[in-house]
């Protein structure tokens, strides 16, 4: 497709969904990416330069089905609601299967875990006074919501609450967490804010409010379980985003840990799988968040027949552990953020270290990652996708590295 300013009137057969959730076809030999389009459809688009606006389908896909939300489409959160279960999960699938053959790898890629469960338990909303929701889809304009129907139902008041909390902050992000205990709001704001929140807290009955992270009401303690302690959370911290998807993943890893009993899990932050490791094998815990690392000991010490070796605050991206460090251990466990695990990947490839159990969520630096490892000698064993990011782009994965 050649660039213009004239906008132009065009039909396009839509082939492949492409990572993002957009229909893409070729319209002059050029690869042309059609929002909402799914395959096997024909298009009429208007184009302009880049630029490339769907008018109507012309032939409509049998996998197509109606969105179950009235935002979609204009709301940034969803990529795909409009196709039916299967290729949907044959989509997220597909996702991992081609980063992986850009590294050159092709190991057997199971169907995702559908793990959406009772539904998300933590959002961030962009809050205004005049009401609350997500960013529009490729705008940094406000699509306000009323209700999300991809939240746990505890969530359910979340665009309410966060609306009454932005009439005294004004503009800002409202990071809530569905706990065993209620609701945890972390108010997210440039210049941060001296308003006083106790009215609300307690009209929405609240379990804690912070402003940046930092306590400014602690109504209850925030406790989450895994496995069978309970963690008391610190504020802004990371979890996962459906407690079913947590439960999903933390059972792969601890299939592929097979009978391993000294355990190192790395970027273990509060302890989704340490916590559940720790009742058959003795664990440690690295992790770059203090805060995090210290729920974690503390749940550890505190939930009777835990095995534990200790559990360390280590920045591991700078100072991953060393092979030598490594070998300590029957396995080791790395859950990175996006970013994924260069260094300490390349430690491990080095390393005499037998199973690693890898826990991703991007597959294009998962494949980087693993391109390491099988270079460094381990065999790249099946992969497992868990899709916890309902009708998103957003796919988790495990998978087990052995020599």
């Amino acid at each position: 497709m050649t660039a213009s300013a004239d906008p132009e009137i065009a039909e396009i057969d839509v082939t492949g969904l492409t990572s993002r959730g957009e229909g893409v076809g070729r319209i002059g030999g050029a690869a042309t990416f059609v929002p909402g389009a799914l395959p096997d459809e024909r298009w009429k688009v208007r184009v302009a330069g880049e630029v490339v606006e769907p008018l109507a389908c012309l032939d409509e896909s049998p996998d197509r089905i109606a969105p179950h939300c009235q935002h979609f489409g204009t709301c940034g959160g969803c990529a795909v609601q409009h196709l039916k279960a299967d290729p949907y999960l044959a989509w997220k699938r597909d996702i991992v299967v081609r980063a992986l053959e850009k590294v050159g790898l092709k190991p057997e890629v199971e169907m995702p875990v559908d793990a959406h469960g009772a539904g998300r338990r933590r959002t961030v909303l962009h809050a205004r006074p005049e009401g609350a929701g997500y960013a529009k889809a490729h705008s940094h304009e406000l699509c306000l919501i009323e209700a999300c129907p991809l939240l746990v139902p505890q969530l359910a008041g979340a665009p309410e609450i966060a609306t009454d909390f932005a009439r005294l902050t004004g503009p800002a992000d409202m990071a809530f967490t569905a706990s065993d205990t209620g609701i945890d709001l972390d108010i997210r704001c440039r210049k941060g804010t001296g308003a006083d929140f106790s009215a609300l807290a307690r009209r929405h009955d609240l379990a804690r409010v912070s402003v940046n992270g930092e306590v400014r009401i602690a109504r209850r303690p925030v406790v989450v379980r895994m496995g069978r302690a309970e963690v008391t959370l610190p504020p802004a911290s990371f979890l996962q985003p459906t407690a079913a998807g947590e439960a999903a993943l933390a059972q792969l890893v601890i299939e592929r840990l097979g009978k391993a009993r000294r355990v190192a899990d790395l970027f273990s932050g509060g302890g989704p799988f340490s916590l559940r490791m720790a009742e058959t094998a003795a664990v440690f815990a690295a992790d770059s968040d203090q805060a995090a690392i210290g729920a974690l000991d503390k749940a550890l010490q505190q939930t009777p027949g835990l095995k534990r070796i200790g559990a360390e605050v280590i920045d591991l991206f700078r100072l991953p552990l060393l092979p030598r460090e490594l070998e300590k251990y029957n396995a080791a466990v790395i859950d990175p953020p996006r970013a994924g695990a260069r260094a300490q990947c390349e430690a491990a490839a080095k390393s005499k270290l037998g199973r690693l159990v890898y826990v991703s969520c991007d597959p294009g630096t998962f494949a980087r990652d693993a391109r390491i490892l099988v270079d460094g000698g381990y065999s790249l064993g099946t992969v497992s996708p868990v899709d916890q990011f309902r009708h998103s782009a957003h796919v988790e994965l495990v998978a087990a590295f052995t020599r």
